[in-house]
Formats: C-alpha cells, sequence, structure tokens
C-alpha cells in the first residue's frame, strides 16, 4: 500500500482503538512483550548490520558519533524497552477518564472524557527502540500509527515493526492496519501530507530534522529541537553532591537529549570546590571548554563559541556566574527549555529556581539524566515535549490522550433556557473520576 493507503487504514483502526477494551489492549501489550522476547537474538543481529554499516559512515565523517550511540540496541536496552511495555499493562487505562463534570440543569449532565488523539506519525531518527515503544503507547492509549526511521537503522526497525504486526495480528478484536513502518524520504514527505488521515506528527531528532517537519506540513506538530541541558552549582552546594551529579548528567549516556550541556558554577562557591569539581570531570574524560577563569582550574580546549550548543558526547561547556538570577537568566535565554538542575542547600534557592526557569523538566540536588518518560513511570515516552500546549516533558499515556464532550440530557431544548422566561442553568460541579 503507499502512504495514503496507510494512512487511511490508520485512521479507520483509530476509530475501532478509541472504544477498544482494556482487557484488549493489555493483552496486545503481552503478546508484543513476548514476541520481541522470542526474536530477541533477530533482532540484535539485524541491528548488528545496521551498525557495521554506521561504523563506516562514522569512518569517513558522515554520521556524529553520537548517532551512532542512539543506534545502539544492545540486549539491556531490549530487556528494559520490553519491561516497559510490560510496565504499561499495570498502568490505568488513560481513555475513558471523567477529566470534569457539569450538571447544567436537572437531567443535563456535561462530562470532559479523555479520548485518544486518533493517528500519530512519528518521524524519528537512529534510535530503533522507539519502534517498541511507540508502538506500545499507541496501544494502551488506543492511538494508530505511522512510523518513519531513519535509513541508519532501517534493518532494526524492519525486524521489530514485523514482530510487532505479528502479536497484533494473533490478539482477537485488535484492528488490522493500526501500525505501519515508512522507510524512505518519499514516504516521509508524503505522510506529513496526510492532514486528513493524521492528527499529530510527533519528530524525533535534531534541530535540522524539526525544522523541515514544521516547514512542510499543516499537521499539528509535538516535539523538541535540542537538549541544551544546565546543571547551576549553588554556592551552598555541596561539593562531592555536585561532583557526582555533573558527571553522573554528562557522562552516564552523552547523547541523550537530557544529558548535561553546560555547567554554570557560582562564582562565589569555594574555589577548591570548583577546582574539585572541574578536575573530576575532567578525570571521567569530559573536554571543558571555558574562559581562563575556567582554565585556570582545569584544562579547556578553547572558548565557548555558542551558549546553545548541544554536543551529543563528552563535551561540556562551563561558565561562571554572579548568583542564581544571572543563572537562571543565562537558562532561559540559552537552554532549550528541556530539563534544568541546581544544587544547592538553600531551599529558599531552590523553589526560586524550580518556578523560575522555563523548562519543561527543572530539578533540585538531581541528575538531568532523570528525564524519562520510564523514569517517570510512564512505562515509556513518545519523546519529549518542550513546547507549552497539550503536552510537555516526557509524554507518555496521558499525553497521548486529548478529551471530547459528552453530554446527556433528557429531551431538554435550548429554546427552554433564552428568552425573558428562560430557565437558568444549575452549573453544579460534580468532580472527576474514571
Amino acid at each position: 500500500m503507499n502512504v495514503t493507503q496507510l494512512a487511511q487504514a490508520a485512521k479507520q483502526a483509530s476509530f475501532i482503538l478509541a472504544a477498544l477494551p482494556t482487557e484488549t489492549k493489555n493483552r496486545a501489550l503481552q503478546a508484543m512483550a513476548a514476541a520481541l522476547r522470542a526474536r530477541a537474538s533477530e533482532i540484535l543481529k539485524a541491528n548488528a548490520a545496521d551498525l557495521q554499516a554506521a561504523q563506516a559512515e562514522v569512518t569517513a565523517g558522515r554520521m556524529k558519533i553520537s548517532l551512532y550511540e542512539r543506534l545502539k540496541l544492545t540486549p539491556e536496552k531490549l530487556e528494559t524497552t520490553v519491561r516497559g511495555m510490560e510496565e504499561l499493562i499495570s498502568l490505568p487505562d488513560p481513555v475513558g477518564t471523567i477529566l470534569d463534570e457539569t450538571e447544567l440543569d436537572d437531567g443535563l449532565l456535561l462530562q470532559k472524557i479523555s479520548c485518544p488523539i486518533g493517528v500519530l506519525g512519528i518521524i524519528f531518527e537512529a534510535r530503533p527502540d522507539v519502534v517498541p515503544q511507540i508502538c506500545a503507547l499507541g496501544v494502551k492509549s488506543g492511538n494508530a500509527a505511522l512510523l518513519k526511521g531513519g535509513k541508519e537503522s532501517v534493518n532494526t526497525n524492519a525486524v521489530l515493526m514485523e514482530t510487532i504486526l505479528q502479536a497484533l495480528a494473533g490478539v482477537p478484536g485488535y484492528p488490522a492496519g493500526a501500525f505501519a513502518l515508512l522507510t524512505s524520504r518519499e514516504e516521509s514527505a508524503q505522510m506529513l501530507e496526510e492532514d486528513k488521515y493524521i492528527d499529530l506528527i510527533i519528530p524525533r531528532g535534531g534541530n535540522g530534522l524539526l525544522a523541515y517537519v514544521k516547514a512542510n506540513t499543516r499537521i499539528p506538530v509535538l516535539g523538541h529541537a535540542d537538549g541544551v541541558c544546565h546543571l547551576y552549582i549553588a554556592r551552598t552546594a555541596d561539593a562531592d553532591m555536585a561532583c557526582q551529579l555533573a558527571v553522573d548528567a554528562k557522562t552516564q549516556y552523552p547523547a541523550a537529549c537530557n544529558a548535561l550541556e553546560t555547567l554554570l558554577i557560582d562564582k562565589n562557591w569555594p574555589t577548591e570546590n570548583q577546582q574539585k569539581l572541574l578536575q573530576t570531570l575532567v578525570q571521567n574524560g569530559v573536554t571543558l571548554y571555558g574562559n581562563t577563569q575556567v582554565a585556570a582550574l582545569a584544562p579547556v580546549a578553547g572558548n565557548v563559541e555558542n551558549w546553545h550548543t548541544e554536543y551529543g558526547e563528552k563535551k561540556l561547556s562551563v561558565k561562571f556566574v554572579q548568583d542564581v538570577q544571572a543563572a537562571i537568566s543565562h537558562i532561559n535565554t540559552y537552554g532549550s527549555h528541556h530539563t534544568d538542575a541546581i544544587v544547592t542547600q538553600d531551599e529558599q534557592e531552590a523553589e526560586l529556581f524550580l518556578n523560575l526557569v522555563d523548562s519543561a523538566g527543572v530539578y533540585h540536588n538531581a541528575s538531568t539524566r532523570f528525564a524519562d518518560g520510564q523514569r517517570y513511570g510512564f512505562g515509556a515516552e513518545v519523546g519529549i515535549s518542550t513546547g507549552k500546549t497539550h503536552a510537555r516533558g516526557p509524554v507518555g499515556l496521558s499525553g497521548l490522550t486529548i478529551y471530547k464532550y459528552k453530554l446527556r440530557g433528557r429531551g431538554q431544548k435550548v429554546a427552554d433556557y433564552v428568552g425573558p422566561h428562560a430557565r437558568p442553568f444549575t452549573h453544579k460541579k460534580r468532580g472527576g473520576t474514571k
């Protein structure tokens, strides 16, 4: 089928998914998890082929090492993905929740009810674990999806999608056509034109991808362009904690969008602590960039050319600032509104930072690497949104639902509520639960 036909099929499936029983969704998740485990060796073999081809691109200078790292699918990462799928089974069904309830009049009840968005269009680079994550979230939230992966993960994506579709085909009541994998640039461009069938586009990649998507579609777009995450070390910060959090945020997985990219240090923090922190980062393989003030305490590779830089590897911009207000101003000016953290023992200072930093995630005494749907208990995520409409931060099940209004009456007419003898509305709030 061509892209239009796939989108049409997904739209038709979405109507069935919107009312699918929770039990059917959970059986689908169980079937998908079992199938992925059963074919794990085949999936990893396909990933090895993708990695071999990617290594040649890295050697030739045509692929960044950060993209290569995101392409890796280890046995541990695959198992983590499967466990996240299984965790979704235990989570409440996000569809059908009564978000608000108002009695307009006796026997006239207005309900605001959560419902699926419909059909998602996902465009992503490198990370093949996106395929099972998106499909799992789509199953639980009642959404259909078309997925377009990058050419660098073509073999892995194909085996993953084949495994998932075969598993879903064996689940009674689960509609065919809910998920499909696209592979070419032409198909990607065509998907962006299918505003009649696709309700939301979610790009997962760099600035170039997001800019391209926004410029070439009329479909609403959810996502983030980059992850320029900050860690501010306040003047009351514990030195050992600062070292541990900085090392974790920068080195635990440097290619992640929630990895630390800029370190801000209060200039009044003791000099011995400043030196200890910077030297600890260098000892952990981090290349520092900063001015002469930074260079006086640890080796630097040069000045920072652009404070809005996402390295995606063990490189870090460092800056000394006057105080927490200066740190907040820097972050709001140069950050990407993704995830930013403060290390301080001053609770009032922490609250000021958490309230004034304009980011989807703001942390106190914690690593930026916690910005993740699975770590938040969402089971998985379709991505992290830095926007301010509909969903923000890691987008899990609740971010993949919207709402509709259901009005239940007994034959009431609007004519009875207008004019000089109009019947009054009661507008009594009744609260919402499932």
